[in-house]
């Protein structure tokens, strides 16, 4: 059976004059100013009895009651979708806030809500009456991320694909590990104490190049290791790289050309090289990026700006393009072994201990003491929510062992795709990646859900935002499980 592919593209860049919150930081950002328009790419393809939609989203994550919404809309108009629509964030910070759900294991803001005294709460700094409701944006997106799926399957004709690979210097390591154990996401390098950034970094970029019936390129797939976050602290709403990865392939084959860009294994990589550290172009509300003594580089420019988005897309596209015109034209393929399947992966709670609660505690405590008729900063609101979240989950884990998650195994001829919905630190995706039987293995993270980061034994170690137990729903038992199940699903895939 010939495949059918299908492409789709729908703005939900926010009409002019309409303020949205932008999230992914502790600090809060309203703003109607347009860097570059956010949108939703759908990729539809079937072959035979089977068939799948990926819906590639230009949003900090896809909460489960997004993901929902969404297969609920489009299985309403195409019930044979059933279990074949995946959702997918490419993790920018510059895009809605939205009221997103995920598993749901206890509130750090109802226990703070508890424990601190009146007048001590956080109040924001600009009114949340001034943007875009969280309850309005999320039926928005669900309606406009149905119509994309909606629409990529509609457009499906015979086509063709070919199966490539890249490599572009992107995703870093971002956590910096020192003599003493301990880790630290934006750790300071320029330290005695530094030893080494905890993990590596992975430059390739998987690919998959469409074409229509006439051989005639109409598509982009693109996975690579690195959310789209070089602009993550500015307060415009933005694409990031991706944006500028779809200009500059749009400027060399022509305006509709489709781009699914896909984030992989990258909950511990960042747009930026923490030992050639270039400072932001301009002052930053983050202390983890303040650095006491700055030492002027030559290397990147800003990897927090305009400058360095230049940059990334210049490497992704440049790259993106230069392989294309080696693709030997002549072995593309419109037939081959598709199978797809969705699976429920049971994986373990990662549990607080009573030390850890009882430290959690204790530090609350002592920040009410210290603090009595202050009002709690952003950078307060930061750290004692790692705190409360320490205590949610413990209440939480009294009752629950486990949870269940939506992953989707794919087979694409002599090559196999896995999502999951975590930051998945990058040692699992090396895992997978080198133990699949597939030619070529996509990973696609924060997909049909966004349950937080997962660390590796060593990040746990070592501690820190990102491996804080609050910081993610599992922990390194959770991966590990992850990656065996994955690997059973893929091998036996490539066994039929």
């Amino acid at each position: 059976m010939a495949f059918k592919i299908g492409w789709a593209e729908v703005d939900i860049t926010p009409a002019k004059g309409t303020k949205i919150g932008l999230s992914g930081q502790f600090f809060e950002r309203i703003t109607d100013e347009v860097e570059s328009p956010v949108t939703v790419t759908a990729f539809a393809l079937e072959c035979g009895d089977d068939r799948m939609v990926i819906a590639s989203c230009d949003l900090v994550g896809i909460g489960k009651n997004l993901h929902e919404m969404v297969k609920e809309r489009v299985q309403a108009k195409y019930p044979e979708l059933k279990g074949k629509v995946i959702t997918n964030a490419i993790h920018t910070h510059t895009s809605y806030v939205y009221n997103r759900k995920n598993t749901d294991t206890g509130s750090a803001l109802d226990v703070l809500k508890k424990l601190l005294p009146k007048g001590m709460e956080y109040k924001p700094l600009v009114s949340s009456d001034k943007m875009l409701d969280p309850e309005i944006a999320l039926n928005f997106l669900a309606d406009k991320i149905s119509l994309a799926v909606v629409s990529a399957w509609e457009n499906r004709t015979e086509g063709y694909y070919a199966g490539a690979f890249g490599r572009a210097a992107v995703g870093m390591n971002r956590r910096v590990c020192y003599d003493d154990g301990t880790a630290k996401m934006w750790g300071d390098t320029n330290l005695a104490n530094f030893e080494e950034l905890e993990a590596g970094n992975d430059s390739g970029i998987e690919i998959i190049y469409t074409f229509d019936k006439d051989r005639e390129l109409n598509g982009v797939i693109a996975n690579v290791a690195c959310p789209a976050q070089v602009v993550e602290h500015r307060n415009f709403i933005s694409s990031d790289y991706w944006g500028k990865v779809k200009e500059n392939l749009r400027k060399h084959f022509g305006r509709n050309i489709f781009v699914l860009g896909l984030c992989s294994a990258a909950g511990d990589l960042c747009p930026r090289d923490l030992i050639r550290w270039v400072n932001p172009e301009t002052p930053i509300d983050d202390p983890n990026i303040h650095r006491e003594d700055y030492i002027e580089r030559r290397a990147d420019p800003s990897m927090f700006d305009i400058s360095g988005l230049k940059v990334v897309g210049r490497r992704i596209s440049g790259e993106l393009i230069a392989v294309y015109e080696e693709l030997d034209k002549s072995a593309l393929k419109n037939e081959g072994p598709f199978i797809h399947r969705t699976e429920e992966m049971v994986l373990p709670l990662r549990r607080v201990t009573i030390t850890e609660y009882n430290e959690a505690l204790e530090k609350i405590e002592n920040y009410i003491e210290k603090n009595k008729g202050r009002a709690m900063t952003f950078e307060d609101n930061a750290k004692m929510h790692i705190y409360a979240g320490t205590l949610a989950r413990y209440k939480f884990q009294q009752k629950n062992e486990t949870f269940t998650e939506e992953i989707h195994i794919i087979r694409l001829g002599d090559m196999a795709m896995a999502t999951n919905p975590f930051e998945l630190f990058l040692n699992y995706g090396n895992k997978i990646r080198a133990r699949s039987r597939a030619k070529q293995t996509f990973l696609i993270q924060l997909a049909c859900g966004a349950d937080g980061y997962l660390p590796t034994a060593k990040a746990e170690r070592g501690s820190h935002y990102s491996a804080y137990v609050s910081s993610g729903i599992t922990g390194h038992e959770g991966g590990d499980i992850l990656v065996r199940e994955t690997l059973t699903l893929i091998n036996g895939m490539f066994r039929e």
